[in-house]
């Protein structure tokens, strides 16, 4: 019984290390990123971007469109000229952090990015905070 919980233990364990870079980031810390050059990118619709501006310097990259589908080949086509490889660290925006939640999880646990952030709370938080919007 020992060896069997101490095999799921270690299972767990290996699991959580392997997945842990897909992290949250503050309003305060995304500021400090993009002083650093770190790529933004806002994952909302057009219309979204229209109604709130987007965070300076973000890149714009739609994922799901208004129902809610996507086409997975042709956002990895383009995030690739953003992302030029896994290691490279970059921060998902979207409304409130749900959408990213979906992308992030993929893009560490299926496609391998080892630095992959997601703003907390999405723009929502960013504007409740007062933070400036570009159009």
């Amino acid at each position: 019984m020992k060896k069997i919980i101490l095999s799921i233990l270690s299972m767990f364990i290996f699991t959580s290390f392997l997945y842990a870079d897909f992290k949250t980031i503050s309003n305060e810390n995304l500021e400090a990123a993009i002083k650093e050059g770190i790529s933004v990118i806002d994952i909302r619709r057009l219309d979204e971007w229209s109604d709130t501006g987007v965070v300076p310097s973000s890149h714009k990259l739609t994922f799901f469109d208004e129902k809610g589908k996507y086409d997975l080949s042709k956002w990895m086509s383009q995030f690739e000229k953003i992302v030029k490889n896994k290691n490279q660290k970059f921060i998902l925006v979207c409304r409130s952090a749900r959408r990213t939640g979906i992308v992030g999880d993929f893009l560490s646990q299926k496609a391998g990015y080892k630095n992959v952030y997601h703003l907390e709370g999405g723009i929502v938080s960013w504007m409740k905070d007062n933070k400036k919007t570009v159009k």
